[in-house]
């Protein structure tokens, strides 16, 4: 299907999401949002998608999140309530298979919420993060002020979330929001590496790792490590966790089915 406001890949069991406003720095509005929610639903029911990665279109703005020229135009009241939050992504805790942020350039606001709410962040060397909400009478509520003091030590979370500073891409990296920062030019293929890197893992052996590591945070060490999550459960009667030790002794690559 052809989306209007992001481009939707799929690609060697890698799915490719483009924010795609280059006009508004790919900056988000009700009908975008839309769309990516469908996307991301696709994404998450296609059994031949294991890894996705999100990224926008230009070498300016990964996303400059919600856009206010839209907001100013039309008013506050024209979106409705989105269960999977900014994007269709920042409230999707259920999800299990991994996201893979490739940040073009800035990302504030709603952007970098996105990006926050991935599991893996590369950034362009020229990229800025930040949540200035506060400087135009809003807040991050797309998750912003959750997850970043979760992320990094809470009073530089703080620092960032009540004066609405930037963040080049180095000091993201520093702080251990950015996984890795690379030229524009080597973003993508470095995302892509890493999308390669983690299909040579048993999907399901992902998901449930994920899974765990995600539902473990809000929890004391004693009671995570008694957490029985449902892709946990899945995996253990898994044709993967056959088909893994088999390759190891065959001394071959698994032939992983996801199931």
């Amino acid at each position: 299907m052809a989306y209007q406001f992001a481009t939707y890949e799929k690609r060697d069991r890698i799915a490719i999401v483009t924010l795609n406003r280059p006009e508004r720095m790919n900056a988000l509005h009700p009908p975008s949002h839309v769309e990516l929610e469908e996307i991301w639903d696709d994404f998450e029911q296609d059994p031949d998608l294991w890894v996705g990665i999100l990224t926008g279109t230009g070498d300016k703005a990964f996303s400059a999140g919600n856009d206010l020229k839209y907001t100013a135009e039309h008013g506050r009241n024209t979106a409705r309530p989105r269960a999977s939050g900014f994007g269709g992504i920042t409230s999707r805790t259920w999800m299990t298979k991994p996201v893979i942020a490739a940040v073009n350039g800035f990302a504030l606001g709603g952007g970098f919420e996105m990006a926050l709410s991935c599991d893996i962040i590369i950034a362009a060397d020229h990229a800025r993060l930040g949540l200035p909400e506060p400087k135009v009478g809003l807040m991050a509520g797309a998750g912003g002020v959750h997850r970043l003091p979760r992320m990094i030590p809470y009073k530089i979370a703080m620092g960032y979330i009540l004066t609405g500073r930037h963040m080049t891409a180095q000091e993201a990296h520093q702080h251990g929001i950015v996984n890795e920062v690379v030229p524009l030019a080597e973003l993508m293929p470095t995302a892509e590496k890493w999308a390669n890197e983690i299909l040579e893992c048993a999907p399901i052996s992902i998901r449930a790792s994920k899974q765990a590591a995600q539902e473990g945070l809000g929890h004391p060490l004693h009671v995570a490590l008694q957490m029985q999550g449902s892709e946990l459960n899945r995996m253990r009667f898994a044709e993967d966790t056959i088909e893994g030790p088999r390759a190891f002794a065959e001394k071959r690559k698994p032939n992983w089915q996801a199931k």
